[in-house]
């Protein structure tokens, strides 16, 4: 591994060096393990420590498929679904890789007692399997995390829709948070030359799923002078939804909970700012009960910074929390465009508020190839920048997802895999000097 990492930081390495270098016969990767799924029973979501279930393990090299490659990766990152993956919820990832691994004799490869996590990586090419023409040895690359086969018609108009799409390190086996990763030939795109390692890797899983979300016509279609409620808006993905509201000419309404938060987005260049903190906002009752005043207080609110518009789009992940004032606020004709469900999966509305005023709800799940190409395509022409905030060890991975889980995060975690230290990869100095600013922005809160 070591002659791999010194290849890699020598930075005038040839690129058909790097596919003679040995390989090892293990690398280190974060894991979750099979026998130990029922570890966190009878335990509340909150109360269920990552640190206990995430395990850096010596795992075998898995053989290359056809349209593979493995890469060394140089930095990951966290993500919700590596929490989830962690806390076993909403259900052990295990059963995905059973799924997977009847699918073929390939992917036999990923159904075993170990999950290699991580959704998220920038590295190096060091191999590639049959019939990978583009990506060759030497390539520094970045990699979104939609796995599909593509044998179905289903995924020919969008790849989102084969029935074999998985996200890469949540649904299959062998993903970033390790040293060394396999993923498919048409994951991988180019590393922003200007960005470190940790830099490169951190916007990849998010930054996709908030351009399909928010900009791509297969989500909300997002157009100039559009009003965007974000939620969570200096979190991990409403970080990346504020910069495409504001460098597509929308208006983004960013709520957070903390006047940190509330700075950190205005320092984005978002002006109208909700602190549900210091606002008091408390959409449900009880347990089973909301609070239909709250969701009125709360668009009042959204038109007094506004002049008196409602969202024509909200942007949506918190879930159960919020949906039901999400599904309020929104104006008549509007949309709700919704992923994931932080807060909860079982969402809770008021019909009436949605039938009798035409609003919709779209629903969005990760990116596609070419939607992930082009929000990597916004970040290596510095349109759009990173939020990356703390830096964790490989070993520190567990301790890493928990900061995510418990949101005691800013914009993304990264985790150094093969990097020895923060600040290494960067190749364009010259194009780094003119958005250094932006890209640390998120540095150190």
């Amino acid at each position: 591994m070591q002659q791999i990492l010194d290849a890699i930081l020598a930075g005038d390495t040839a690129p058909e060096d790097f596919g003679t270098i040995a390989l090892p016969d293990s690398y280190k990767g974060i894991t979750v393990h099979k026998d130990e799924v029922d570890m966190f029973e009878g335990m509340s979501s909150r109360d269920k420590d990552p640190r206990k279930s995430l395990h850096l393990d010596d795992v075998p090299i898995p053989e290359l498929a056809p349209g593979e490659a493995l890469v060394a990766v140089m930095a990951s990152a966290i993500n919700y679904n590596t929490v989830w993956t962690s806390i076993f919820e909403p259900v052990s990832t295990f059963s995905f890789l059973e799924r997977y691994g009847r699918l073929s004799e390939y992917t036999k490869r990923h159904d075993l007692p170990y999950h290699v996590v991580g959704s998220d990586l920038a590295g190096v090419v060091l191999r590639v399997g049959p019939g990978v023409n583009k990506w060759q040895p030497g390539r520094e690359v970045v990699a979104h995390c939609l796995s599909v086969e593509l044998e179905a018609p289903d995924g020919h108009n969008d790849t989102m829709m084969d029935p074999e799409q998985r996200i890469w390190g949540f649904e299959t086996n062998f993903g970033g948070l390790a040293q060394l990763a396999i993923v498919k030939a048409n994951q991988l795109m180019p590393k922003p030359d200007h960005l470190t390692w940790e830099e490169a890797a951190s916007p990849g899983l998010v930054n996709s799923t908030a351009y399909r979300q928010l900009v791509s016509t297969n989500g909300a279609n997002m157009k100039q002078g559009d009003t965007v409620l974000i939620w969570g808006a200096s979190g991990g993905l409403g970080s990346y939804a504020t910069q495409f509201a504001l460098n597509g000419g929308a208006t983004p309404v960013c709520v957070v909970s903390s006047p940190e938060k509330a700075d950190i987005v205005r320092k984005m260049g978002a002006e109208h700012v909700i602190d549900r903190s210091a606002e008091g906002y408390q959409f449900w009752k009880d347990e089973n009960t909301q609070d239909p005043k709250e969701w009125q207080r709360f668009g009042k609110k959204i038109r007094e910074l506004t002049g008196g518009d409602d969202p024509d789009i909200v942007f949506e992940h918190p879930g159960r929390e919020t949906f039901g004032a999400s599904v309020y606020v929104a104006r008549k004709g509007g949309t709700i465009v919704t992923c994931a469900s932080t807060s909860g999966y079982m969402h809770q509305y008021d019909n009436r508020y949605l039938w009798m005023n035409l609003k919709r709800i779209v629903s969005s799940h990760f990116a596609n190839y070419r939607e992930s190409w082009e929000a990597n395509k916004l970040i290596d022409k510095g349109l759009i920048h990173p939020t990356l905030s703390r830096v964790y060890s490989l070993e520190d991975t567990g301790q890493a997802a928990l900061d995510v889980h418990h949101n005691l995060h800013q914009g993304k975690v990264g985790v150094l895999c093969l990097a020895p230290e923060e600040g290494l990869g960067v190749r364009n100095a010259e194009k780094r000097a003119l958005h250094v600013d932006k890209i640390n922005r998120f540095r150190g809160v």
